[in-house]
């Protein structure tokens, strides 16, 4: 008797530590995984593209999809994506939006993997955002991703049932380590740094992040940094 097909999910895999994990959680609960990554002329897209890869072959991954929409780069606004805004010094505490917040992302991200999402016929989208201990985005808060379900639901065809999933959004950073830690996550393989691809600055706010989440862990960040504060 043929075993029945597994579930899928279509996960969006930037390449970072947080949809690593995310994407480790979502096998946890018995999906398979279509990895989904998109690229928007960002600074940093050679090395996550390369993270992204290296994950997708470490859990042996057969659906994988690599989309370009350089079209955020071309309307800029970001420090990511516009090289005459330079990316801040980072913070581990700071009040409003940062100007490397790109400009409803994550809409366009999920717009995306929802297309996918209904021609593999898959049960699920899950996207690595973090409310809890981010820098800030608007688009990465639950009640974002509670209006998205629904606009998933009002577009898609009337048997067409996508569940989005935000496992990590209400953790820590250091819950998020621990975490990836616990499944196995090769944290090694993932990249964090907003501004350099050969080695993380230790300077952005996505590597102060990351470095405090480990530390805060108890574990240590397997990526070697450019520079290396002290952060707790």
């Amino acid at each position: 008797m043929e075993a029945p097909p597994r579930k899928l999910a279509v996960v969006l895999m930037s390449g970072g530590m947080d949809s690593a994990v995310t994407a480790a959680l979502v096998r946890q609960q018995g999906y398979e995984l279509a990895a989904l990554h998109v690229t928007y002329g960002h600074r940093t897209a050679n090395a996550e593209r390369r993270a992204f890869e290296a994950l997708c072959q470490f859990w042996n991954v057969q659906h994988r999809l690599v989309v370009s929409i350089e079209h955020l780069r071309v309307i800029g606004g970001s420090a990511l994506t516009d090289p005459t805004i330079p990316v801040p010094e980072g913070k581990l505490e700071r009040e409003g939006i940062p100007p490397t917040y790109v400009p409803f992302r994550n809409a366009n991200l999920l717009s995306i993997a929802t297309s996918w999402a209904e021609v593999l016929g898959a049960a699920a989208i899950a996207i690595g955002a973090v409310e809890e201990d981010s820098s800030g985005y608007p688009d990465c808060r639950q009640v974002f991703y509670e209006a998205f379900q629904r606009v998933i639901d009002l577009g898609t065809r009337p048997e067409t049932q996508i569940q989005l999933l935000t496992p990590v959004i209400h953790l820590r950073k250091h819950e998020i380590v621990a975490t990836g830690h616990r499944l196995g996550v090769p944290f090694e393989l993932t990249w964090s740094c907003y501004q350099r691809e050969d080695i993380a600055c230790g300077e952005c706010d996505s590597c102060l992040l990351r470095l405090r989440g480990f530390a805060r862990a108890g574990i240590p960040d397997p990526l070697p940094y450019a520079r290396q504060p002290v952060v707790g």
